[in-house]
């Protein structure tokens, strides 16, 4: 699990200043664990990469947990794409009662 004190250095070795840290502490509890250690990892993977992470620090949380949509086949589009119905590559199955119809998701 990854707290708050961990991203906030990141955040502050990145450029931002102390002026947000109060505003990204409330929203950074505002995820679940798994979502904070995504957003955590996402931030850490794109700095050591060089790659472009928003210097205010607020919109660098939100931008990162953003970008972790879940993507959503339909139980035919998953067979047609992989030729099994056996979960693989970080695909879930999901049943959806409600609608009786099988779904398989991926977060990222």
């Amino acid at each position: 699990m990854v707290n708050f004190s961990e991203l906030w250095v990141l955040l502050r070795q990145h450029g931002s200043s102390n002026k947000y840290e109060t505003e990204c502490a409330a929203l950074w509890a505002s995820y679940t664990p798994d979502m904070q250690e995504r957003i955590y990892t996402s931030i850490r993977t794109k700095l050591a990469q060089g790659r472009f992470v928003h210097y205010d620090p607020l919109r660098a949380i939100k931008e990162n947990a953003h970008a972790m949509r879940q993507q959503t086949l339909s139980y035919a589009a998953y067979y047609k794409r992989y030729g099994t119905t056996e979960e693989q590559g970080g695909w879930q199955r999901k049943f959806i009662p409600e609608e009786q119809r099988t779904v398989y998701i991926k977060a990222g």
